[in-house]
């Protein structure tokens, strides 16, 4: 199992309207994460910043990840989103949420 972790920004003006969509997130973006295994997938903010954390149970990340970028669902609802948002500069190429280093864990 691997535990993965990302921030991006939220501005305010968003919120409201970015936890609306996530209050009842469409099944099937819901379907295709647990078919690329995903798990314990949890999204937080704080203030102008969500951090969303989640555990990869499969053994090909870069193929299960490519499956969920390529589900015409999940397309969709990113064309919904990702305007919410608002990406760190620093992100790596290619990244929309920045992904952040775990640097402690207690098992």
């Amino acid at each position: 199992m691997r535990r993965l972790a990302s921030v991006i920004g939220l501005p305010a003006a968003n919120r409201a309207e970015y936890a609306r969509l996530h209050a009842a997130v469409w099944p099937k973006v819901l379907e295709r994460l647990a078919l690329s295994n995903i798990r314990n997938y949890s999204i937080f903010r704080h203030g102008e910043v969500l951090f969303a954390y989640m555990e990869y149970v499969g053994d090909d990340l870069e193929a299960d990840m490519a499956a969920i970028a390529a589900d015409p669902t999940t397309q969709e609802w990113w064309s919904v989103c990702e305007p919410l948002q608002r990406p760190f500069a620093e992100r790596a190429e290619g990244e929309w949420w920045m992904e952040i280093p775990e640097i402690f864990h207690l098992d």
